[in-house]
């Protein structure tokens, strides 16, 4: 792991993934628990990210749930991967995109404000390429609530997916959440910038953010660290091939296990990707992570499973996902 010597910078990044204040000065109220300025806690998260450690300072949504989104994958020939990549990456909706050791060698998140601009997205993608793209629909979530601890001993578990409450959802939420998503500027009163940002006032958007935050539409409002950047460099995809049925013990049981910090089911490709559990583990070196792999293989939930690992080798792109697109009025 990348050593955070710096005790307030540490804290910044362990103790402020979410729960960010909302009030008129976010960021002094940071300032006053972690023993500082305001001025010093914005020139720290504006340094950070600029060195690619802090992604944003905003918001995660539960998927598919104000959007669509899906994970796929195409199997790429080594000497057009960083060519295909280009065409992914390029793409509007796609968030997050990654080599990883397989012959299905090119892994991305597609998302889009409904499930047809995400439809379109794949096979935009497959045109492009000439290349054939798994689409694997999320089922259900066990854990998707991503975050990292950078104190050694600090590291906890990620809480459980929340019921999400789609009926708070007013016009003008969907704006916002992308703005959210994007990540909030980093000043002072990053929320008066944007509800000018919104043409809205600052409390009715301070008001809607709470109650987004209540509903569990957002998930995470705080800092989104850039994991490669601070350390948890060995970072591998398991597939499991196990039934449904025995998904509903199988997958808890998963997501429980200290070291897994994603685990969901999705459907599989019948004939080509039979895989419906995944679980990353997100670890500092390989052999830690083949620990965690190792303490997955004896629960008992999974005795039998085949498996795959897919440790990914480069990350081409990791952004916030496609909520709102910019042709939609404002409300």
């Amino acid at each position: 792991m990348k050593i955070i010597g710096d005790p307030i910078d540490r804290r910044l990044l362990d103790d402020w993934q979410r729960d960010l204040p909302i009030c008129d000065r976010p960021f002094h109220a940071i300032a006053r628990a972690v023993g500082t300025t305001e001025e010093d806690v914005l020139e720290r998260l504006e340094k950070m990210r600029s060195a690619g450690r802090v992604t944003r300072v905003g918001a995660t949504c539960a998927p598919n749930s104000v959007s669509a989104s899906t994970l796929a994958a195409v199997a790429v020939p080594d000497k057009r991967i960083d060519h295909v990549a280009a065409i992914v990456s390029a793409q509007e909706g796609v968030n997050h995109s990654y080599q990883r050791e397989d012959r299905w060698n090119l892994w991305f998140v597609a998302t889009g404000p409904d499930r047809a601009h995400v439809d379109a997205t794949l096979a935009s993608i497959g045109v492009l390429t000439g290349l054939q793209v798994l689409d694997l629909r999320l089922v259900r979530p066990f854990n998707v609530d991503l975050g990292f601890r950078m104190s050694a001993g600090k590291r906890g578990r990620n809480p459980a997916p929340r019921r999400i409450d789609l009926s708070v959802m007013r016009d003008g939420d969907r704006r916002l959440l992308q703005q959210l998503t994007s990540g909030l500027p980093i000043v002072a009163r990053p929320y008066r910038e944007l509800a000018a940002r919104l043409h809205r006032p600052e409390t009715e958007v301070t008001g809607r953010i709470e109650t987004l935050l209540r509903a569990g539409i957002i998930t995470r409002l705080g800092v989104i660290v850039r994991h490669r950047a601070l350390g948890w460099s060995s970072n591998a995809m398991v597939v499991w091939d196990l039934p449904s049925a025995r998904i509903d013990t199988a997958g808890p049981a998963l997501a429980a296990l200290p070291g897994v910090t994603l685990c969901y089911e999705r459907s599989p490709v019948p004939g080509v990707w039979p895989y419906r559990l995944y679980n990353m583990i997100h670890a500092r070196s390989r052999n830690e992570a083949l620990e965690v792999l190792g303490r997955a293989l004896d629960l008992p939930q999974l005795e039998g499973a085949a498996h795959k690992v897919l440790f990914s080798t480069r990350c081409f792109k990791q952004t916030g996902a496609l909520i709102s697109l910019k042709t939609e009025t404002p409300a």
